[in-house]
């Protein structure tokens, strides 16, 4: 795993414009996943939100400004908005010949 919670070989792929508490879009706030093979990165660029993974134990992380948050391939999570905020999400996949922990030479 890199330092910033992407798998390692992880390659930027896109990201979504800027939203703000006015311009999200209702299906970021509702249970959703990132694409199996994608990893999202949620960067908070003002303001603060909450991102909730709706697993069994409905862990919900505060993230603030010029703080990310890492999105799994497959995790359903929303965000909560707190007040004013701006963020957006990158989009990341490993490719299919990157070396994995498994793989490494001994």
């Amino acid at each position: 795993m890199s330092i910033d919670g992407l798998p390692d070989g992880a390659v930027f792929v896109r990201v979504t414009a800027d939203f703000d508490e006015h311009t999200v879009p209702a299906g970021l706030r509702s249970a959703h996943r990132v694409a199996d093979g994608v990893w999202g990165r949620l960067v908070v660029r003002s303001g603060t939100l909450d991102v909730v993974f709706e697993d069994a134990a409905h862990v919900r992380h505060a993230v603030a400004a010029g703080g990310t948050k890492v999105l799994p391939p497959g995790a359903r999570h929303h965000v909560e908005l707190v007040g004013p905020v701006r963020f957006a999400v990158e989009f990341h996949r490993v490719p299919s010949d990157a070396p994995t922990a498994d793989t490494v030479d001994e």
